[in-house]
């Protein structure tokens, strides 16, 4: 009798790849989860200091905030055409 299908390849019962390390895999699962839930440390050392002009303080008023605020802007955007020009 006719068979419409050819028997499946005969394969190695034993897989290719070395056996798993679960030590390893247990290793490499902490420093990956310590990485995206624990990103304090990373963002603590930042050297960026917020401007203190724009705290809660009443020693400030809206004019020099706003003066503050548009001569910022003014230096972003000088140095984004020089970026683009460049």
């Amino acid at each position: 009798m006719f068979k419409p299908t050819p028997n499946p390849p005969e394969t190695d019962p034993a897989a290719p790849y070395e056996p798993l390390n679960s030590k390893k895999i247990h290793e490499a699962a902490e420093r990956a989860l310590d990485h995206y839930l624990l990103p304090a440390d990373r963002i603590m050392s930042s050297v960026n200091e917020p401007e203190r002009m724009y705290f809660a303080n009443p020693k400030y008023d809206s004019a020099s905030l706003l003066a503050n605020a548009s001569e910022t802007q003014f230096r972003l955007g000088n140095a984004q055409q020089l970026r683009r020009s460049t």
